[in-house]
């Protein structure tokens, strides 16, 4: 017998940790990461509870599919970052999002070169 209340209470504190860990962390590109699939595993956590109380297979096999996007997701995102740490040294936001910033104004420099200082 499954106790969906219990469950329910557990995959939403799970939900909110995910929604914490992103709210509060400004340098950690990973941490954000984690925090983010956290917050997939709880909703796909949801869906299994669903599934189970209506006795439906289609929320389990929607959660197979969530799950494998989720995993090559990660696994894409971390080989990025690990090649961006690789050329840079870091991971933090900060530098991301200067560097960003950055390639803007060389590609207006270069598009528009009496503008330059």
């Amino acid at each position: 017998m499954i106790f969906i209340k219990e469950m329910l209470s557990l995959t939403t504190f799970l939900f909110f940790t995910g929604m914490i860990g992103v709210a509060l962390n400004r340098k950690n590109i990973i941490i954000t990461m984690m925090s983010i699939e956290l917050m997939l595993l709880a909703v796909n956590l949801n869906f299994l509870i669903f599934s189970q109380q209506f006795d439906d297979i289609i929320g389990q096999i929607f959660v197979l599919f969530i799950l494998t996007i989720a995993a090559s997701e990660s696994a894409i995102g971390l080989a990025i970052l690990t090649l961006y740490h690789n050329t840079k040294n870091t991971i933090t936001f900060d530098v991301v999002k200067n560097q960003n910033f950055n390639l803007n104004i060389r590609k207006r420099r270069e598009l528009n070169p009496q503008s330059s200082t």
